[in-house]
């Protein structure tokens, strides 16, 4: 499981990235998406490379995430009820089951698919390089602190 994190703009962005990343969901900077590590995504997030910062998560910092950023319609915050109510114990097994494949967002339809961060605390290395410089592209586990930075 990819969590994909938007960091750049779309000022001067051609029509195929621009279309990649509204079929991603990613409308605005600091919007973070979770997408299945298959080859139809690997082949987008290839494309969208130099605009997003993606990497495997946690299901720790996934808790952490839907806790503190998950949202129901209408713009309500997750609660307990609501994953008690879709036969989960916990915000950390519900975690664990969408990291492990056996429940997507498609099974939950009243939360959000996407997460709204704040822009990281101490700020960015570099939104013009890729990871090894900057902060775009592929990060691995790395992808864990920016997300812990951007609670």
């Amino acid at each position: 499981m990819f969590a994909v994190i938007r960091l750049r703009g779309e000022v001067g962005v051609s029509k195929k990235i621009k279309d990649t990343l509204a079929m991603l969901r990613l409308h605005k900077i600091n919007h973070c998406v979770l997408v299945p590590d298959t080859p139809d995504y690997r082949g987008m997030l290839q494309i969208v490379k130099d605009y997003v910062a993606f990497g495997e998560i946690n299901p720790e910092i996934l808790s952490n995430l839907l806790k503190k950023r998950g949202r129901l319609t209408g713009n309500k915050p997750l609660t307990e009820e609501y994953i008690k109510e879709r036969g989960f114990k916990s915000v950390e097994e519900l975690s664990k089951s969408i990291i492990d494949g056996k429940i997507s967002f498609k099974d939950l339809p009243d939360l959000k698919p996407v997460l709204r961060l704040h822009p990281p605390r101490g700020g960015l290395k570099n939104i013009k390089w890729q990871f090894s410089r900057g902060e775009l592209g592929y990060q691995g586990e790395n992808i864990n602190k920016l997300l812990n930075k951007m609670r």
